[in-house]
Parts: C-alpha cells; structure tokens; sequence
C-alpha cells in the first residue's frame, strides 16, 4: 500500500477542496472546509464504542482539527463494499478500522492487499484486532511492508491462562468462537498450545453457521451446555467479533451452567458480566491508535515505519455479583487488592434466531 505520487496527502486535500467547490464533475457530499483539515474515515463494525471515545479524545486534546467521517457496518460485513465505494470521494487521509473483520475488508492481507481496489496509498490504522500477524493482515509487528499499523488490544494468551489460574487452578477449559474469523482460530490454537504445555485440555466448540456461510446464534446455549457437560472448569471467551455480538446469550448461559468466564475484552466484563478477565482498557487501546493515526497525520510517519503495538499495562477486572450468582466462585482475597471490582448484574437475555 505504498502511495503514488498522485495520493499524496496534499493531493487528496486538493482534490476535496475542487470537489467541495464544484469544479470537478459530480455534487460535492461535503461542505467547503480548509484544504489543510485532516479528514479520517472511521469504519466500525458494531456502531462507535469507547475505543472511538478515546481515539477522538486523544487528538482533540492535541488540538488537532478533524473531519471525521463515521461508516459502520451493523455487524454485518456485506456492507462494507458500499462504503469503500465512497473512498475516491471522501478522499480521507487516513482509515481507521475497527475489528479484523472490517480491517481485513478494508485493507486485506499482506499477501493480497487492497482486495477493493479503493484504498490505495491511504495510510490504515487500526483498533481491536487481537491477532494481526495469524490473520494475515501483516507479516510482522514491525516491519508490516505496507502502510498499515494499529493497536493490538488483547493480552497476551499466555499471561491470560495464568491469570486464570491464579484466579482458581484448573485443567480444563472450554472455547466458543466462529471458525470463520482468522484470529479466533490463531488464538484458539495458541490456546492448544498453551494447554498441551501446561497438561491441561482445551475444549473446543463453534458457532453454526447459515446458508450464507455467516456465524449464527442459533442453538448456542446448548452448545455453552456441552463445554460444562464435557468438563470444562473455566470458559475462555475468545476475542471473537461475533462472539462479542451475542455476550447477551452467551454470558447468562455459561451461568445457568455454573461455569466462569474468563474475558479477554474489557467489554465482556464490563458492561456484560463475565466474572472476570485480564483487560486493555477500550479508551486506552483507542488513545494508542490514536498516537499512531498523529504522527501519521501531523509528523509526516509513514504508518509502515510505526510498530504495531499492545499496551504495556493492564487491568483485572472482577464481577462479584457474578461470582455470588456462580455459587460463591470468588477469588483469592489478595487479588481484591489489585483487581477492578464490578458489581454490576448480567444483561437480560435477548433471544435472536
């Protein structure tokens, strides 16, 4: 995704002010603003979370004058090529992309970049893909090939087991997540790995998918079911787009079956009510992408020249309220020194087909 002369960004801010000033053919869809405004093309798979909150916040405090364009897909990701359709127009300078579902559409892989043919050498950064190197999307944390950088926000699989496991010891572990999502698989595997090391077992269930070959809810209860039914001690909510769609179900159901979940999402703690999780914080992984998406911006970094990056600090989060509805599941009581408490109850259940 190495940009042509004629995607320079000064180009594309000239090429926005012909447009916004109707000397080039076609309406402009935006009003006239100064040919010298940044403008970011915000692409998100579930509407804006706090990801976005701290992006923005972050640039904001900088002072930086934006024009933000926000796409979201509603989490169904047929509709992403309507809005690369709108990337010659909007001319942005940067994309940002939310997820590896959407990253992937935007920018694909190393080996087969662009798939859209519309993106070109417009700089991509990106926020919540947990595994971007096992999906593709680069060769490499730091030498990517191509203008394309983001923020990792999931940690480390291996610090997560043992986290759990100071939580309380274990030997079997139960997994639900969509086959299709390149990054659910990787991480599956490492948790393979990582349980064949240690002698522990790992439980693998998947979502179903429909005709249309798309992840689906339909009969996911029974499948949290059987992970309990097949021993499972503890169940690892894989950082699964789809997965994250349906906490809703998921969450409730796993206790029903008094089994404790381990989120590797702050969301999945947070506002849905799994016990507990080793978390990057949403803000914090939005401001990191947005310390990248600046120096590309502003200091003039080609975003192939800056690493993509994981935080350096994270955060343990605890729902008490779900470890007295698991039975009393509680923690070590020196974990409560350090850990983010949550009292907060578990969301209703919405039932889809």
């Amino acid at each position: 995704m190495n940009a042509p002369a004629s995607s320079s960004p000064s180009r594309r801010r000239l090429l926005r002010a012909a447009l916004a000033a109707g000397l080039l053919g076609g309406a402009a869809p935006f009003v006239a603003r100064a040919a010298d405004r940044r403008r970011i093309l915000m692409i998100t798979y579930r509407g804006r979370t706090e990801v976005e909150d701290g992006f923005l916040e972050y640039l904001r405090a900088q002072g930086r004058d934006l024009d933000i364009v926000h796409r979201d897909v509603g989490q169904d990701i047929r509709r992403l090529p309507a809005i690369l359709d709108e990337i010659p127009a909007l001319a942005p300078d940067l994309i940002y992309t939310w997820g590896t579902p959407v990253t992937l559409g935007v920018a694909g892989t190393w080996r087969h970049p662009d798939p859209s043919g519309k993106v070109g050498g417009i700089p991509v950064v990106f926020a919540l893909v947990s595994a971007p190197v096992a999906s593709g999307i680069v060769p490499s944390l730091t030498r990517q090939g191509r203008d394309i950088t983001g923020a990792v926000h999931v940690v480390p699989t291996e610090t997560q087991v043992k986290a759990m496991a100071a939580y309380r010891e274990f030997g079997r572990v139960g997994l639900l997540y969509s086959t299709i999502e390149p990054n659910s698989r990787a991480i599956a595997a490492e948790m393979d790995a990582l349980c064949a090391a240690t002698h522990r077992t790992a439980i693998h269930r998947h979502f179903r998918l429909d005709a249309a070959g798309r992840p689906t809810g339909e009969g996911l209860e029974r499948l949290v079911a059987e992970l309990r039914e097949e021993g499972a001690e503890w169940f690892y909510l894989v950082p699964d787009t789809f997965l994250g769609t349906v906490y809703d179900r998921v969450i409730p159901a796993s206790i029903e079956q008094r089994l404790p979940t381990f989120g590797a999402t702050e969301l999945a703690v947070r506002q849905y009510s799994a016990l507990t999780g080793l978390v990057s914080r949403y803000r914090s992984v939005g401001r990191l992408a947005a310390v990248q998406a600046d120096a590309i911006l502003y200091q003039g970094t080609p975003a192939s020249r800056i690493p993509i990056e994981t935080l350096k600090r994270f955060a343990l989060l605890i729902n008490l309220h779900t470890a007295k509805a698991l039975g009393g599941f509680y923690p070590p009581i020196e974990m409560l020194n350090y850990a983010d408490v949550i009292t907060r109850a578990p969301q209703p259940t919405r039932h889809i087909g």
